[in-house]
């Protein structure tokens, strides 16, 4: 997949089919659309591009709002749209000043002049353009002077729950670790870098490496432990996570933890990624660091079975 971080370096193809969105989780009804855009790539020998905008517009039009947590960075992002086999991903800088683009200008100058579109496939009740103003039906309405053809994804759902980034942050941010993963169709996950913490885990025989990840817009689960994998060095790992302030121990910082087993090497300043499978309990403050070890015990008991159920062969 080529990446590209400036429309100037993007060279207008001869049938491309294309989708654009934040895809923030790139979760299961984003992957129908992913998949939709690449069967119609396939049978008529064209290419598929993404275009995806960064910053999320939601930071640049309401600065004064810090609560928007987002499922990927946009290195995570775009590997995730590799894995699904696209084969251009354009990066537009959403600033305020293209948020002023009309809906008319981003089809004629980014579409048509720009990409080369034949082909447009977007999601139920995409909106776009200044002040949202583009909608399926304009863009089906005057289709024939734009020069390409425009496809609408039905709303999808699972269960009768309807997929969205929103129920999956929400999901997360109240520790329902099951219902994101079957929403975004793979475990949810967190890449950082190790770094140094105060080795505490190591005295009570539960030696964690502490991780800095990667974003300040990063959402990060509900506090507690999980059963979790470690991918690292393009090895996978088992092991469980911690998320929290450590209030047997005083509490202080957020720290996000993971105790990898059967690991003994020195990581420190190396990168890896955690995937969240299971919340095996909330945070708890104990009375001894006696009591926290045997906890941490039964957590490990704990995350050795639901690991072993989910990765038998792993």
């Amino acid at each position: 997949m080529k990446i590209y971080h400036s429309l100037d370096d993007f060279v207008k193809l001869t049938y491309a089919v294309v989708t654009s969105g934040t895809f923030d989780g790139v979760h299961i009804g984003h992957q129908k659309i992913l998949s939709r855009l690449k069967e119609i790539a396939e049978r008529n020998g064209g290419e598929t591009v993404v275009i995806t905008f960064w910053p999320h517009p939601r930071l640049v039009l309401y600065p004064e709002d810090t609560s928007l947590r987002l499922l990927n960075t946009f290195e995570e992002k775009a590997e995730l749209l590799k894995e699904q086999g696209i084969s251009h991903l354009i990066r537009i800088p959403f600033t305020k000043e293209f948020s002023n683009l009309t809906s008319h200008e981003f089809i004629s100058r980014i579409l048509v002049s720009t990409i080369g579109t034949k082909k447009l496939v977007i999601g139920y009740d995409h909106r776009f353009g200044h002040n949202r103003d583009g909608s399926f039906e304009e863009l089906k309405a005057n289709s024939h002077l734009y020069g390409f053809e425009v496809e609408e994804i039905p709303k999808q759902e699972i269960d009768q729950v309807a997929v969205s980034s929103t129920k999956i942050r929400k999901a997360l941010e109240s520790g329902d670790i099951h219902t994101a993963n079957q929403l975004l169709g793979r475990p949810y996950s967190i890449s950082g870098r190790v770094v140094k913490g105060d080795k505490l885990g190591r005295i009570i025989g539960f030696p964690t490496a502490n991780i800095e990840v990667d974003s300040n817009h990063k959402l990060i689960p509900a506090d507690g432990i999980y059963a979790a994998t470690i991918t690292y060095e393009h090895e996978l790992y088992r092991g469980m996570l911690y998320i929290g302030n450590r209030p047997t121990v005083g509490g202080g910082r957020h720290s996000i933890e993971i105790n990898i087993f059967n690991f003994e090497k020195e990581i420190y300043g190396d990168s890896l990624t955690i995937h969240i499978y299971q919340l095996i309990r909330h945070d708890s403050r104990f009375t001894d660091l006696e009591s926290l070890k045997s906890a941490l015990y039964r957590d490990k008991i704990k995350s050795e079975e639901i690991l072993n159920a989910i990765l038998p062969n792993n």
